[in-house]
C-alpha cells in the first residue's frame, strides 16, 4: 500500500504552528547545515544545480524551529545534527551515512542525530560521480539517496505512522515514504526546488504505473 504524500510550498514554521502537539509520529528532516553549500561547486568546478535564494545555507535553523519540531513530533531524525548540538540533547544513537568518497578532501559521510536510544548505526551508499543521483538529473546540492530514507524508515518507523519533513529539497524522502507505505507531509519553501521536486516525484509515479502496467499486461 502506497503512502498518502502531501506537498506544501510554504514556510515550515508557519506550517508547524498550525499543528497540535505530537501530531506526527516521526520527523525526518534535512535542514541547512550552515556551511555555505549553496556556494560550493561540489568538487567539479561547476555550479549547474539551482542553489536556491537568500543564501539558505549560511546558518542553521533557530532554537524556535527545534522547539516547534519537538512539539509537533514524537521522535526526530535530524541530518547534520552535529552542526546543531546546542539545540539537541546528547545521544549515542547517531546514524552515519558512509558516502564512499575515497581519498580526497571531502567528508567520508554525514551524521544524523536521532531522538531514539541505542548505538550509532552506519549504512554504506555510494554517492560519488554517476552514483550521486536518484535515477534522474540531480536537482538539489544536498540531495540524499532514496535508499537512505528507506533505510531510516525501516529502522525507525512502524506502519501507520505519520511522517513530517520540513525541508523537502529534492523530495527523495517523499519517494521513499511512498515506496514504504507511510503518510508524509513534506514542506519546501523555495518555489524552484518545490516544482522540480514535484516533477521528480510525478516522474517516479509515472514510471511505477508503467512498470505495473507492463508487468500485469
Amino acid at each position: 500500500m502506497r503512502g498518502a504524500i502531501n506537498f506544501f510550498n510554504c514556510d515550515n514554521m508557519d506550517f508547524m504552528k498550525g499543528k497540535p502537539d505530537n501530531y506526527y509520529d516521526l520527523a525526518i528532516v534535512d535542514p541547512p547545515y550552515g556551511i555555505g553549500v549553496n556556494k560550493m561547486t561540489l568538487g567539479n568546478g561547476k555550479n549547474k544545480i539551482y542553489r536556491g535564494q537568500n543564501d539558505w545555507d549560511n546558518c542553521i535553523p533557530t532554537k524556535e524551529y527545534f522547539d516547534e519540531l519537538k512539539r509537533v513530533s514524537k521522535h526526530q531524525v535530524v541530518w547534520g545534527g552535529n552542526y546543531m548540538t546546542q539545540y539537541l540533547i546528547p545521544t549515542s544513537a547517531w546514524l552515519f551515512w558512509d558516502k564512499g568518497t575515497g581519498a580526497n578532501d571531502f567528508a567520508d559521510g554525514e551524521l544524523a542525530w536521532t531522538s531514539f536510544g541505542g548505538a550509532l548505526r552506519k549504512i554504506n551508499i555510494s554517492w560519488v560521480g554517476a552514483n550521486a543521483k536518484n535515477g534522474y538529473k540531480r536537482i538539489h546540492p544536498t540531495e540524499k539517496p532514496i535508499l537512505l530514507y528507506r533505510w531510516i524508515l525501516t529502522r525507525h518507523a512502524i506502519k501507520g505512522m505519520k511522517i513530517l519533513d520540513t525541508h523537502g529539497g529534492s523530495f527523495t524522502n517523499a519517494i521513499a515514504c511512498d515506496m514504504e507505505g507511510f503518510d508524509l507531509d513534506i514542506i519546501e519553501i523555495d518555489k524552484v526546488y518545490f516544482d522540480n521536486g514535484l516533477k521528480a516525484f510525478d516522474n517516479y509515479k509515472k514510471q511505477l504505473t508503467l512498470f505495473n502496467t507492463t508487468r500485469n499486461g
